[in-house]
């Protein structure tokens, strides 16, 4: 469904669980940082309407879970503070195309894969977090991840053909899992771990 090339390393949540203020730190400014290329996006192609309605919501949304993550961070007695980011994003958007349409059509399915890989780990926190409050956030969250997931690839196909988006989905699936491989990295919601 999400289209991933590989899972998560099985020690990627034991990591998380040595050190959960630091993902939830770096997932809010993740969530951020989604909001922020939904909106970049609006100004870049401003003039494609097809895409604004639903950045826009995209937008809010990321929005919304980066009020909560605040929330459940300061819950915990932290405040959002600057976090060295995971190398993850500019490591999976080196592989977009430099031409339009093909550099539009990348970045849509590179956020795409970015949202997938979010559902994905989602999921483990939801079963894997050793505390029962934190995996009932993420079993929530993960229905919107998975739905950003699908918007971002029906925005593709509305610019491109359908096989040349899926064939092209395919590929960067394969370079997407190839950024999560090699040395641990420090504990972040697209971090590399060593399996």
């Amino acid at each position: 469904m999400l289209h991933l090339a590989a899972d998560t390393s099985p020690t990627w949540v034991a990591h998380v669980n040595a050190d959960v203020d630091t993902l939830l730190l770096d997932h809010a400014h993740c969530e951020k940082k989604a909001a922020s290329t939904a909106m970049n996006l609006i100004f870049r192609y401003g003039d494609k309407p097809e895409l604004l309605r639903a950045l826009t919501a995209i937008a809010k949304e990321e929005l919304e879970h980066f009020e909560l993550l605040m929330d459940v961070l300061e819950r915990r007695g932290k405040v959002v503070e600057r976090l060295s980011p995971s190398l993850y994003a500019g490591r999976l958007m080196t592989a977009v195309r430099k031409t339009e349409p093909e550099r539009l059509c990348d970045t849509l399915l590179c956020c795409a894969l970015i949202e997938a890989r979010s559902c994905e780990r989602m999921k483990r926190l939801s079963e894997g977090l050793d505390d029962l409050e934190l995996r009932e956030l993420y079993r929530s969250l993960l229905a919107s991840e998975a739905r950003h997931f699908q918007v971002y690839v029906d925005l593709a196909r509305k610019l491109v053909p359908t096989e040349d988006v899926s064939t092209r989905l395919r590929d960067l699936a394969d370079h997407e899992a190839s950024t999560l491989v090699g040395e641990d990295e420090p504990v972040r919601m697209h971090s590399a771990v060593a399996s």
